[in-house]
């Protein structure tokens, strides 16, 4: 009779969906509590699971704080697809994925909004696992499509990400900024479509400088 296999597949599976129910969680005591009421018992609790997990799965807070940061399917979501296009196109496509996600997410608005009025060393340490592993993500979604030489891509992308955050915090409390409502989808098609433009504008200005030149 053949060895049964499945076992191993099925405990796996069984820790990640834990591992991302902590991490979940970790994620709602925060945006209810803020970061002073993040607390191991705490996050069991809203779990519905066993401490002693986190210790084991995580090595305890910190290494679950560190997870929750760099878990990108909790901010991006898992629906985002390889994008094609050249590095603008890619980009472009990235931060449609982030920001419909944020938009469809009040405990990672709030979060955000933790971050912005009670800033901690606890959040600190989620914003820079956070940073690091979005920093890390952007190479395999954009493929061999590099930024143009004589663009700050990374300065252009944390601006364009500041503004992100902003507007849908702004969005989600006030309703829009600055003359620009964000209120319903058409609202938001507009929005994403100023942020593809400056997109394609601030690397085609990089490229059309490079061509020139080497000429």
């Amino acid at each position: 009779m053949p060895a049964k296999k499945a076992a191993p597949a099925k405990a796996t599976r069984d820790r990640e969906a834990t591992e991302q129910k902590f991490i979940e969680a970790a994620a709602r005591v925060i945006a209810r509590d803020g970061a002073a009421g993040l607390g191991i018992n705490a996050i069991a609790t809203e779990a519905g699971a066993d401490k002693k997990l986190i210790y084991r799965y995580f090595g305890g807070l910190d290494g679950l704080l560190e997870a929750m940061g760099a878990n990108t399917a909790l901010w991006i979501g898992d629906a985002l697809a390889a994008s094609k296009g050249d590095y603008a196109q890619r980009m472009a496509a990235v931060f449609a994925a982030y920001a419909a996600n944020l938009r469809s997410d009040p405990v990672l608005q709030k979060l955000l909004a933790w971050e912005l009025a009670e800033p901690s060393d606890t959040l600190r340490r989620i914003d820079a696992a956070r940073s690091k592993a979005m920093y890390a993500m952007v190479p395999k979604l954009r493929g061999d499509e590099k930024p143009p030489a004589g663009v700050d891509a990374p300065a252009v992308n944390a601006i364009l990400l500041a503004g992100l955050h902003y507007l849908t915090l702004r969005g989600a409390t006030m309703g829009g900024f600055s003359g620009l409502p964000l209120k319903t989808e058409a609202d938001w098609k507009r929005a994403m479509a100023a942020f593809e433009g400056l997109l394609a504008r601030t690397y085609e200005v990089g490229q059309t400088d490079a061509r020139s030149t080497r000429k």
